[in-house]
Formats: C-alpha cells, structure tokens, sequence
C-alpha cells in the first residue's frame, strides 16, 4: 500500500518539486494551495487551503482523510518571505510571517497527530532555512520565523517519541523558486538611515535566489530522508558554504561569528 504523503504549499516551487517526484517514485500524494482551481495541470491532487485559516486546515485534513483513510507523511512546506531593517517592518507584517511560517505549521501538525497518533506511526518533515539558524540583516524576522519552527521540531520529537510519530526540520538554503516574488519587502524610504544598505542587501538577496539551486535537489533531500529508518532532528540542504555557515555558528565565538557575517553582507 503506497503511503499517503499531504504537502502544504504544494502548488509551486520546492513543494511542487517535492509532490512530483514522490508521485514518480510510488507515493500517494496530495498537495495544498490556497486556490488549487488555478492548477489544473498539477501532477497530484491540490485540496484548497489556507494556513492562517483554522477552519480551512480542519476542513482539508479531513478531506484528506476522507479519500484515504491515513495520512502517513506531513510535509510542512507553506511559508513566505519578509525583509526589512527590523526598525521598518510594520508589525502586521511581522504577525503574518510568523503566522505563515510558524503558527500555520503548528496548526498543521496538531491537526494530523491524533490521526497518526491513532496510526501507532507517522511523520512529520519541517521545512524550515539555513537562515534559521542565524539573525541575518534584513532578514530578521524570517530567520526568527523559521528558527522558531526549527526549536519547536525539537520539542515536538521529545514530546512525541511514545506514540511512534517522527519529526524532523530540513533547512534549505538558497534555491531558484519564485518566493522572491511573494516576499513583503519593506520599502527602501528616502528617509531612512537604512536607505543604501538595505538597498543593496535587497538586490544581494534577489541575486541568491536567482543563482539558487534547482528545487528538484531539493525533492531528492527529502525523499533520501524518507528512506531512512530512523529520522535526525535536524537537515540542511545546501551548497557547502551555506552548510558550513551553521556549524561556524555553532563553534566560532558569537562575536568573530558576527563580524563574518558584517564582512558578508559588506555592513
């Protein structure tokens, strides 16, 4: 019986990769969107939801749960992009992002667990960044979004391991998807004292994403992952420096760590 895998976010970019080739290599499949009628090519189902919609998350699991009667794999794939000098950023954009990427997953999970629960298995991957993993400048708030979802994966593993449910984070780093497009960025005023540097970290930003790596090396992370025994708690999927860069921080004093990254991003 082919295990029944549910992605948010799956309609485009590192989810839509995902989906594809897990449907090639023999998974069951389904994906989310929040208006899945503008995808009617999509390789595997699309079910119609919103992760800032409570409702909407209920709704979806259970129609999932409807057609298939499991859910064996959750992948929580949905978030967005923000940047800004933390100063700028309006606090309602604030609250979004951390609602996107780290209340909307949370809602995910808690919605799934008492099936898997119920199951005696299941797992749950949480796709989080690289950028979790440090404050970068211009970029606080998303780094603080996805490292929440990144602490919160530990304390869910801890949490979780008498039920025979498995959770783990895969950090990607830099990939060619179009989140460049959705981001909120905050505009570059002629009045700020940011104006030039963030100026210029915005077309830095822009710039790593278009070189990016194809979301297909990504898809192939994360179906390696799912043949393994046993999950790690933690992933990252990137180019070496982007990998190096977290085990820096983790072992480089937190100020020669910081000046590295001033000298980075030329602050």
């Amino acid at each position: 019986m082919p295990q029944v895998v549910f992605i948010t976010g799956g309609s485009s970019g590192i989810g839509k990769a995902i989906g594809e080739l897990l449907h090639e290599k023999g998974y069951k499949v389904y994906g989310t969107s929040r208006n899945s009628v503008n995808y009617p090519n999509s390789m595997f189902p699309l079910i119609d939801m919103d992760v800032l919609n409570t409702a909407s998350i209920t709704n979806a699991v259970t129609e999932l749960l409807d057609k298939e009667g499991r859910i064996d794999v959750l992948i929580n794939n949905a978030g967005i992009g923000i940047s800004g000098p933390m100063e700028e950023i309006p606090i309602e954009e604030t609250h979004r992002a951390m609602q996107v990427n780290f209340y909307g997953p949370l809602q995910v999970i808690n919605a799934v667990l008492p099936i898997m629960r119920k199951q005696k298995k299941g797992r749950i991957l949480n796709i989080t960044s690289i950028a979790g993993y440090m404050g970068l400048p211009y970029r606080g708030i998303y780094s603080a979004s996805k490292g929440a979802l990144g602490i919160a994966t530990e304390t869910y593993r801890l949490e979780l391991q008498t039920f025979g449910i498995e959770m783990c984070s895969i950090a990607p780093g830099d990939f060619a998807t179009n989140i460049a497009a959705g981001r909120y960025h905050a505009p570059v005023r002629d009045d700020s004292p940011y104006k030039e540097i963030y100026s210029d970290s915005l077309k830095m930003m822009n710039e790593h994403v278009d070189d990016g790596s194809d979301p297909k090396l990504m898809a192939t992370s994360v179906y390696k992952i799912l043949q393994k025994r046993k999950l790690k708690v933690h992933y990252k999927v990137g180019s070496p420096l982007q990998k190096l860069s977290t085990v820096l921080k983790r072992i480089l004093p937190d100020t020669v760590y910081e000046k590295m990254l001033s000298r980075h991003y030329k602050l």
